[in-house]
């Protein structure tokens, strides 16, 4: 018998336990296989939905202030040589970056006050399209705007106007039909009215020109500063601004997830390693006799520690094969019980991932059978004959 024959003639003389050991391996490698690819698109479908709360970046074009004060009496900041940011080329600029591929939605805005029936009041000119993206929560009494003469109107922006949807209303001298009003917010989007950004920027005489633009970015695979680095070197002659406390919620939201599944997969492997520790010295003791026969007949300890080592890699090769591949099928229909099938991809193999797995899984047998196969190792040939 050889050693390589010989572990495998042990597993296969007690098949129940080895099919135990393999099961138990099994299912935690499939586990641990499960939660890695949930907790990275669990986290990136976190980071989705809580940035169609808010933007989190803002670009302003630099402006000069001076702070005024006469007397012991402030008059506050005056600002002068006041700039526009120009809509396509601060558009490209930030489409253009390297981490464009973080870019959820880039929302440019142009804000102007004007008099609706008498009453002055804030009208902002919006994409409407990107704007949805990141105001995901509006919802209205009517519907969205879909043509360029169309409005929405915040809640309480209509009730002190007296608006309802279909009204008819002038600004700047352009007509505008009320498409919808917003149920409340509880925010500054209650308080203006919302126009197309291109009719707006028309109306007031500025085609092209806007005052801000707000960006959605998605910062669980890039820290939030390279974004803005990015933005600052593509926008020289803008301010970005990063809202930080927004940032760092959704970024400690994504990582809490991404811990607590390394967490839970560390328990989980450490477990089935003891089991199969615990399983494995069972056998030796099962099996004293046979190892002092085997010292004997001229087995050395090298070679008895390297044949219960074997039947661990074993173990550990057929537990990662399978493992893997119910982990797989187990992490598609987690995502559909979790009702996050349209965020999270269809679960695929990964070669790579596989080779890991078949490469991890049996040294960490290995190493779980490592005491019972040292004491295998110093068993004395004398001791095959006191239990004769």
């Amino acid at each position: 018998m050889g050693i390589l024959t010989i572990p495998l003639r042990n597993l296969r003389r007690k098949p129940l336990r080895t099919a135990v050991m393999v099961l138990v391996f099994a299912a935690g490698v499939a586990a641990v296989t499960a939660l890695a690819h949930l907790s990275s698109r669990v986290g990136e479908s976190l980071e989705a939905k809580m940035t169609a709360f808010g933007a989190n970046i803002l670009v302003t074009p630099k402006r000069e202030s001076l702070h005024v004060s006469y007397g012991g009496m402030q008059l506050g900041d005056v600002s002068y040589d006041v700039k526009y940011l120009d809509q396509t080329a601060s558009l490209a600029a930030v489409r253009g970056i390297h981490h464009k591929d973080r870019i959820a939605a880039v929302a440019p805005k142009f804000v102007l006050l004007a008099r609706v029936n008498g009453t002055a009041v804030g009208v902002i000119g919006v994409d409407f399209p990107q704007e949805r993206l990141i105001k995901s929560y509006w919802g209205a009494e009517g519907r969205m705007p879909d043509a360029p003469d169309e409005i929405l109107a915040g809640a309480s922006a209509a009730a002190a106007l007296g608006l309802s949807p279909g009204q008819r209303l002038d600004v700047e001298g352009r007509a505008f039909t009320v498409s919808g009003v917003l149920f409340p917010t509880g925010g500054d989007d209650d308080n203006v009215l919302f126009a197309d950004l291109s009719a707006l920027q028309a109306a007031a005489g500025k085609p092209g020109a806007v005052h801000f633009i707000e960006v959605s970015a998605l910062c669980a695979g890039c820290p939030i500063e390279d974004i803005t680095d990015q933005l600052e070197r593509a926008l020289p002659g803008a301010r970005i601004t990063a809202m930080q406390q927004v940032v760092k919620q959704r970024m400690m939201t994504v990582h809490f997830v991404q811990t607590l599944a390394v967490s839970v997969s560390v328990v989980i492997l450490l477990t089935a390693c003891v089991m199969i520790g615990l399983s494995v010295f069972s056998a030796v003791n099962e099996r004293i006799h046979e190892i002092g026969l085997l010292r004997a007949l001229g087995f050395s300890k090298g070679r008895v520690f390297a044949v219960f080592s074997l039947e661990a890699v074993c173990v550990g090769l057929l537990a990662g094969a399978v493992g893997y591949a119910g982990g797989v099928l187990a992490s598609g229909r987690l995502a559909g019980l979790l009702d996050l099938g349209s965020q999270i991809p269809a679960a695929a193999f990964d070669p790579l991932h596989l080779l890991l797995a078949l490469c991890g899984v049996p040294a960490l047998a290995a190493l779980a059978a490592l005491p019972p196969a040292l004491k295998a190792a110093r068993v004395e040939p004398s001791q095959a004959l006191v239990m004769l």
